[in-house]
């Protein structure tokens, strides 16, 4: 263990479903990063660990892909391609990545 040699953080859907992602990737996310930095709780600062009461499983999924997409892209002179999302989910995500900072 031991801070900064973080590789991963664990964020929990409402159902309790786990996604393992990149400390880096996760960090696309300014919330996330302030929750893993001192700010955070004991949970998330020490163990990598977030909790999302407020975000289901499909949409969490879709915010780990977007914070990978966003972390290949960023910087990058490549135009990216469309970042797609189904629209059923769209106003989910839109909270999600609204809460999340990204």
């Amino acid at each position: 263990g031991g801070r900064g040699m973080r590789e991963t953080v664990k964020l929990v859907s409402k159902e309790g479903f786990e996604f393992i992602v990149d400390y880096q990737a996760a960090c696309v996310s300014n919330t996330i990063k302030n929750m893993l930095s001192s700010e955070g709780t004991f949970t998330e600062t020490e163990l990598g660990e977030i909790n999302f009461p407020e975000i289901s499983a499909p949409v969490l999924e879709r915010v780990c892909q977007y914070f990978y997409y966003k972390l290949r892209y960023s910087g990058s002179e490549a135009e990216p391609p469309e970042f797609h999302v189904e629209p059923d989910m769209a106003l989910e995500l839109l909270m999600a990545a609204n809460y999340l900072d990204t």
